[in-house]
């Protein structure tokens, strides 16, 4: 088991995410969780490229001060929605005997589709629990209907959603 956390940024995590309070615990409780019970936790940034305001170097880009990785624990920077757009880390998953990965953080619609979908496509099982991907309102969705939608229809042939609880015993006895 993997726990992928991704883009958790300070540029990105806002107040005005859909359920910020709940989402914002839940994935802090998952991650200290993990590390409790040596499950490997992997981090990933988007890098949206110069004068974006999200690049290396910028404040913004940085992972939020609640999640600051641990030394060990793995950072990995993408340039496009899927984490696995990233060779380095698209080679690391393809040597890993466990084939499970919990996926957490943001946005619902962006980065978490392109990545539940592509490690779908490459046979890995995907573990999504309830309340730890968000996003914002958009011109066609408010955050809730958006992260509703995905996690109870786009995805449900895909991953194996658990409930918070379920996810917190998954990383406890790895089952």
């Amino acid at each position: 088991m993997i726990l992928l956390v991704i883009d958790m940024q300070k540029g990105i995590v806002d107040e005005d995410l859909y359920d910020y309070e709940v989402f914002l615990k839940r994935v802090v409780s998952l991650v200290n969780t993990a590390r409790e019970n040596q499950v490997e936790v992997i981090y990933f940034q988007h890098d949206a490229g110069p004068e974006s305001g999200l690049t290396a170097g910028d404040e913004d880009f940085e992972i939020i001060d609640e999640l600051k990785p641990q030394p060990g624990e793995k950072v990995f920077i993408k340039t496009i929605n899927s984490c696995f757009g990233n060779r380095e880390f698209r080679d690391y998953m393809e040597c890993q005997k466990d084939r499970r990965l919990m996926i957490i953080g943001l946005q619902t619609n962006y980065c978490i589709d392109c990545t539940v979908k592509s490690a779908f496509e490459r046979g890995l099982e995907v573990i999504i629990p309830e309340g730890t991907n968000s996003t914002f309102d958009n011109d066609y969705m408010t955050g809730e209907t958006t992260v509703r939608y995905y996690n109870e229809d786009v995805w449900e042939e895909l991953v194996d959603s658990v409930t918070f609880g379920e996810a917190v015993k998954i990383l406890e006895h790895g089952t």
